[in-house]
């Protein structure tokens, strides 16, 4: 019989194995669609451990099945593996040795958990009451994505999938615990380019030429109101600008005016209105202000949603691995996320894996320059995506 404490021994024992994973991963980042030395390391470790795999699925990806007994039903199990363009500013002694990229999203971790949770399960050999397997899979981080390329390659067949379940760090629940959400978990991400025409001239003497500045600045206010009167507002989007770049000075107006945002919503139907509203208020504001607008919308992921059945299958499994206690419900967020292409296409459970320790000054949030996690955390990780993995072999 396999029990939980017999997942906990299996994990514990692969800890410092996972921590070393982690660490070579964390010191030799590489970005989306160039991850080509991380495959490779991750091909490795799969090799040393005897399971079987395939490399170069949809890109860099890597696609390993382990083979169980029993009815045969499939179970994925879900990790990314690309890092960030940002420049590392912790002094941990595995920071990046890669200039200007580093792990900031804990994909580090999620490789880690993944190719131990493949050790564990590999190591119960016929008793394993299924197939399982293990997806690794690049560019989470830039649209189209990976998780899309590797569903094109057939990564959920031969054998097909029945579930797929994924995992995340989080750095705002402490190590040791977990944190699901059925239904409705993140939002889908679509990223709005607009250059604003003009024509320039000295500060001075405005009346000239046509500002693209103050037009540029009248539209980021308007297009708020996309968002705000004709969203119903009890369903979750947010429009925010984080780029804008005139390349002007002081005293003179410069000839165009860059900006750059991103729109997120949970409904699709919304979505695919507010794309629409946003290209002709743009068009149209920045053509009664005497300007032209070059507009670009960059179709990103689809909003993510938890199969309900599974999610609280999965949640109860954590129960019993972690302790009732150390397993919340998440709110719903509007961060983007690829693993919503698996589940559109399969029953699938998103959760989060509590990383942060304030004792240990492990608190930083993802995207940050300064972001680590509590690595106690991979074995609590990789036991728990085995233990669900069985549960769900196991399952009517």
């Amino acid at each position: 019989m396999i029990t939980s404490e017999r997942i906990h021994d299996a994990a514990a024992e692969l800890h410092a194995s996972a921590v070393e994973i982690r660490r070579h991963l964390h010191r030799n980042p590489e970005l989306s669609f160039e991850e080509s030395e991380t495959a490779r390391f991750i091909s490795g470790e799969l090799e040393t451990a005897g399971i079987s795999h395939e490399t170069g699925v949809g890109g860099h990806g890597i696609v390993a099945t382990i083979e169980g007994t029993g009815r045969r039903r499939t179970v994925a199990l879900r990790a990314d593996m690309d890092a960030l363009a940002i420049q590392e500013m912790s002094e941990v002694e595995y920071r990046s040795q890669t200039a200007g990229v580093m792990h900031a999203c804990g994909h580090d971790g999620h490789a880690a958990s993944l190719l131990t949770a493949g050790k564990i399960l590999q190591g119960l050999g016929p008793e394993l009451p299924g197939n399982v397997k293990l997806i690794i899979q690049p560019a989470e981080e830039r649209a189209p994505g990976g998780a899309s390329a590797m569903i094109a390659d057939g990564v959920l067949e031969n054998p097909a999938v029945d579930s797929v379940i994924g995992q995340h760090v989080n750095p705002e629940l402490p190590v040791g615990t977990v944190g699901f959400r059925p239904g409705l978990f993140m939002g889908s991400v679509d990223d709005v380019y607009i250059t604003v025409h003009g024509q320039g001239g000295h500060a001075a003497k405005p009346h000239q030429g046509v500002d693209p500045v103050a037009i540029a600045s009248t539209l980021v206010v308007a297009l708020q109101q996309v968002v705000s009167r004709n969203s119903d507002p009890i369903a979750p989007s947010v429009l925010s600008f984080g780029y804008i770049n005139g390349a002007g000075t002081a005293n003179i107006i410069p000839n165009t005016v860059e900006l750059a945002g991103t729109f997120r919503t949970f409904d699709p139907k919304w979505r695919d209105d507010a794309v629409a509203r946003i290209e002709h208020t743009a068009r149209e504001l920045v053509h009664s202000l005497g300007g032209r607008a070059e507009i670009r919308m960059a179709r990103g992921y689809p909003s993510l949603s938890n199969d309900p059945a599974l999610t609280e299958r999965a949640r109860l499994r954590a129960i019993q691995y972690v302790g009732k206690d150390n397993v919340v419900e998440l709110p719903p967020a509007l961060w983007g996320e690829d693993f919503a292409y698996f589940a559109n296409a399969r029953p699938s459970c998103f959760c989060n894996l509590g990383v942060r320790n304030e004792a240990r000054g492990i608190t930083h949030p993802v995207h940050s320059p300064q972001f680590n996690l509590d690595e106690d955390a991979l074995v609590i990780g990789a036991g728990l995506l085995a233990w669900i993995a069985l549960g769900e072999l196991e399952s009517p």
